[in-house]
Formats: structure tokens, C-alpha cells, sequence
């Protein structure tokens, strides 16, 4: 369903869920911004003190997935309507971002090991 659905349905999605419930008055930049550092909180709740190996199978479990993809979702619900109320358009940001990730590290730098950081 990813492939079906653009962002901006998405953020639609969230701003009428939220204005049918008044929310409005509640989401402003600090309490969204404080909302994803919570969620993203819990989300890695669920992979602390796990090995790589216990995260892989705790993926192949579906209650395990389901209580991760909740979170994951939570995140995403947040980032949508922070972006939605503060009119951000998240596909631009994202390409303008990576545009400064692959010069701040290019891949004859940043590929294999990471002490080739050093320089960065």
C-alpha cells in the first residue's frame, strides 16, 4: 500500500482525524516535537538489550512486529502532523537533506568501515 498512498493523503488523513476531535488546541510544534521523542522512546523500548539475533526473530513474530510497527507508526503519526500544522513538505526537506548527506559523506569516505569518519 505504500506504493498507492503520497504523503499529503497522509497528512490529510491525520489533520481531519485530529480537527473532528478539537486537537488542534493541543498540537503545537513543542508538544508534537515532545510527542515524537516519546514515541520514538517507546519504539526502541522494545530493542534494548536485545542482540541482533533476538531483534531478527522478534521481527518473526507477529505480536513482537505488530507492537513494533504500532510504534514505528506513532512516530510517523507525529512527524505527519507536525509537518501538516507547520506547512513542511516532507518529500522536498528529504531530498534537500540527502543532497547534504552525500557531500557531507561520500561514498568513497563513508562506504565500509567507519573509521574513515575521521575526516569527515
Amino acid at each position: 500500500m505504500d506504493s498507492k498512498t503520497n504523503i499529503n493523503e497522509l497528512k490529510e488523513k491525520v489533520k481531519k482525524f485530529c480537527e473532528d476531535r478539537d486537537w488542534d488546541q493541543y498540537h503545537n510544534a513543542k508538544e508534537l516535537a515532545i510527542g515524537i521523542a516519546l514515541e520514538a522512546s517507546e519504539l526502541l523500548e522494545h530493542f534494548r538489550f536485545k542482540s541482533e539475533n533476538e531483534v531478527d526473530e522478534m521481527f518473526k513474530d507477529s505480536i513482537k512486529k505488530e507492537k513494533i510497527e504500532e510504534e514505528i507508526v506513532d512516530t510517523f503519526y507525529f512527524i505527519l502532523r507536525l509537518a501538516q500544522r507547520y506547512d513542511i513538505d516532507l518529500t522536498t526537506s528529504l531530498n534537500k537533506k540527502m543532497d547534504k548527506n552525500e557531500k557531507k559523506y561520500p561514498i568513497e569516505k563513508a562506504k565500509g568501515s567507519n573509521k574513515k569518519y575521521k575526516d569527515l
